[in-house]
C-alpha cells in the first residue's frame, strides 16, 4: 500500500528538511523534477511554447524555476503572474534564461494559453481552500479552453489537497507532479477527477513523515493480502461464508452475490433465503449449499449451519420480515457485511450495530450513506473521505463507501483508497458481486479492512479486464473475470 499524508504532516516534514539544507535547495529539487516531467510531456522542448500560471506561493516559485530550465533548452516560456512572484530569485532566473513575464487579467492571457503546447499550473499550493476567484478563476477557464496539455504543480489549483473538495472554478490537469508525498485530494473524488496522472516525486521528506493513517491500494499490497492455500486444506479451513440475500421479488441479487463469493475463492458458500431465490441460486450455482427458510425467520437463517462470516442484504427487501432477519444476523458473533436493503433497514435501527461484538462492514453508495447518516448526498460526494471516517467512528463499523473512488475507513481513522474504480461498474448488480466477494474474504480470515480493500481492488480490476475491448459490461462479467483479476495481481501481469 502506498502512503498518503495530510497537509499538516507534509508541511512539518518540509520544514524539517529545509532546516537541514541550504536556502532554496528544496525548491530546486522540486523544480528540477517538474521541469523533467514537463520535458517528457512535450517530447520536443526546443521551440515548444510553454505558459506558466504563477501564484505567490512556493508552487509559483517551482513553476518559475522549472520554466527557466525549459527556456534554457530552447522553449518559449511566458509566465502569467497573479501577483508579485515569490521568491523573486525564481523570477530573476526565468528572465535570465530568456523567459517572458506578463501580468494576469488581460486579453493576452487567453492568446498565450491558446497558442501554448503546455500550460503549467502553479497558481495555488496545498494550502489552497475554497473556490478560485478573480484572475485565478479566469486563468483556470482559459487553460481549459486552450486545448494544451496541463501540468499541475503539486495539486491542481482549486482542489483541496486535504479532502479532494472542489468548489467552483478549478484547473483540470492532465498530469499532476506532486512533491514529497501523495495528498488525499489527488486520490479522492471530486479532486482526483481533476488531477489526471499523478506522479509523486521524492524530495527527501520520507524520514520526517509519520506513519500514515491513509494509504492507497496497489497490486503488491493486494497480493500480500490474498489468502494462500496450505498443504493440508479443506473447505472449512478455507472458510464458509453465509449469504442471506434475495426475496420473492428480488432474485438477481441473490444469484450475483453468491457468484461473487464463489469467485473470490471461499471454501464454501452457504446460501439461505426464501424458496424462489433459493431455487434460482441452486440452478445457477450448484456448488453452493442452499437452505430454504420462511420469510422473516431469522432464527432459521442463523441456525442453518456454521459460517465464518455473513453477507446480508442484497435483494432482501425492507419490510418487517427483512428487518427481523437483519436483526437476528446482526446478533451473531461472526463478521457481517451489511449491504443494499439491509443498509436501509439498519438506517432505521442504528442501535443494532451498537450490540455487535464481531466486525461489521457497511458498503453504502453515496445515496445509501446519506440515508444511513442523515446527511445530504451532495455533502458526502464533496468530502468522501471525511464522511467515511466520521461514519466509521460513529457506527463502530468498517465503512466501504462506494463510488468513482471507493474509500474504506475504520473506526480509529485508518483509511484506504481504492484506485481501480471505473465507470464500467455503474451497472445493476455490480454491488451485489462486491458484497459477496467481501464476505468471502472475511470468511477466509482477513480483517474487515483488508477484506474490503482487496475485494474493492479486484472488483475494479475485473471490470477493467471485462471492458478492455471497449464494450459495456454486466455484473455477471465481473464474476467471469475475477480469476483473471487475481492472476493479474499475483503474477504482476
Amino acid at each position: 500500500m502506498r502512503p498518503v499524508h495530510d497537509v499538516d504532516a507534509i508541511r512539518k516534514a518540509e520544514a524539517a528538511v529545509m532546516a537541514q539544507l541550504p536556502e532554496g535547495a528544496l525548491m530546486q529539487r522540486a523544480a528540477t523534477a517538474l521541469a523533467r516531467r514537463c520535458a517528457d510531456v512535450l517530447g520536443q522542448v526546443y521551440g515548444a511554447r510553454v505558459v506558466l500560471l504563477v501564484g505567490k506561493g512556493n508552487n509559483g516559485g517551482d513553476a518559475l524555476y522549472a520554466g527557466a530550465r525549459l527556456a534554457a533548452r530552447g522553449a518559449r516560456v511566458d509566465a502569467v503572474l497573479l501577483g508579485d512572484a515569490e521568491p523573486p530569485a525564481a523570477l530573476t532566473a526565468l528572465l535570465a534564461a530568456g523567459g517572458r513575464v506578463h501580468r494576469a487579467g488581460t486579453d493576452r492571457d487567453k492568446a498565450l494559453t491558446g497558442a501554448a503546447d503546455l500550460v503549467v499550473d502553479g497558481m495555488l499550493g496545498i494550502g489552497g481552500k475554497g473556490a478560485l476567484r478573480g484572475a485565478a478563476a479566469r486563468l483556470a477557464k482559459v487553460s481549459a479552453e486552450a486545448g494544451a496539455t496541463v501540468v499541475a504543480v503539486d495539486v491542481p489549483s482549486g482542489v483541496d489537497a486535504g479532502s479532494g473538495r472542489v468548489d467552483g472554478s478549478v484547473v483540470r490537469a492532465d498530469v499532476t507532479v506532486t512533491f514529497g508525498a501523495l495528498k488525499p485530494g489527488l486520490l479522492v473524488d471530486p479532486g482526483a477527477a481533476y488531477a489526471g496522472i499523478v506522479e509523486c516525486v521524492d524530495i527527501g521528506l520520507g524520514p520526517h513523515l509519520p506513519k500514515p493513517q491513509l494509504t492507497v491500494a496497489d497490486a503488491d499490497g493486494i497480493a500480500a493480502l490474498m489468502p494462500r492455500s496450505q498443504r493440508e486444506m479443506d473447505k472449512y479451513r478455507r472458510g464458509v461464508v453465509g449469504i442471506c440475500a434475495g426475496s420473492d421479488t428480488y432474485t438477481g441479487a441473490a444469484v450475483l452475490s453468491t457468484g461473487g463469493a464463489i469467485a473470490a475463492g471461499v471454501g464454501m458458500v452457504r446460501f439461505v433465503s426464501v424458496a424462489h431465490a433459493a431455487e434460482l441460486v441452486r440452478r445457477r450455482w450448484p456448488e453452493a449449499v442452499v437452505t430454504v427458510v420462511e420469510p422473516g425467520d431469522g432464527a432459521a437463517v442463523v441456525n442453518s449451519g456454521r459460517v465464518q462470516a455473513w453477507v446480508l442484504g442484497p435483494g432482501l427487501g425492507t419490510d418487517d420480515n427483512a428487518a427481523a432477519v437483519v436483526n437476528e444476523v446482526l446478533r451473531t458473533d461472526v463478521p457481517v457485511i451489511v449491504d443494499a436493503d439491509a443498509l436501509t433497514v439498519v438506517a432505521q435501527h442504528r442501535d443494532w450495530l451498537g450490540t455487535r461484538t464481531a466486525p461489521t462492514v457497511l458498503t453504502p453508495h453515496a445515496g445509501e450513506f446519506a440515508r444511513l447518516c442523515n446527511v445530504d448526498r451532495s455533502d458526502v460526494e464533496a468530502e468522501r473521505l471525511a464522511w467515511a471516517r466520521r461514519a466509521a467512528a460513529d457506527l463502530g463499523a468498517t465503512i466501504l463507501l462506494k463510488g468513482s473512488t471507493t474509500v474504506i475507513a475504520e473506526p480509529d481513522g485508518t483509511a484506504r483508497v481504492n484506485p481501480t474504480g471505473t465507470p464500467l461498474l455503474a451497472t445493476a448488480g455490480s454491488g451485489d458481486v462486491l458484497s459477496g466477494a467481501v464476505g468471502a474474504l472475511l470468511a477466509t480470515g482477513l480483517s474487515a479492512l483488508d477484506a474490503a480493500t482487496a475485494a474493492a481492488y479486484l472488483h475494479g480490476m475485473a471490470a477493467r479486464l471485462a471492458g478492455a475491448g471497449g464494450a459495456a459490461i454486466s455484473a455477471t462479467d465481473l464474476i467471469g473475470h475475477w480469476a483473471e483479476a487475481v492472476g493479474t495481481v499475483l503474477l504482476g501481469d
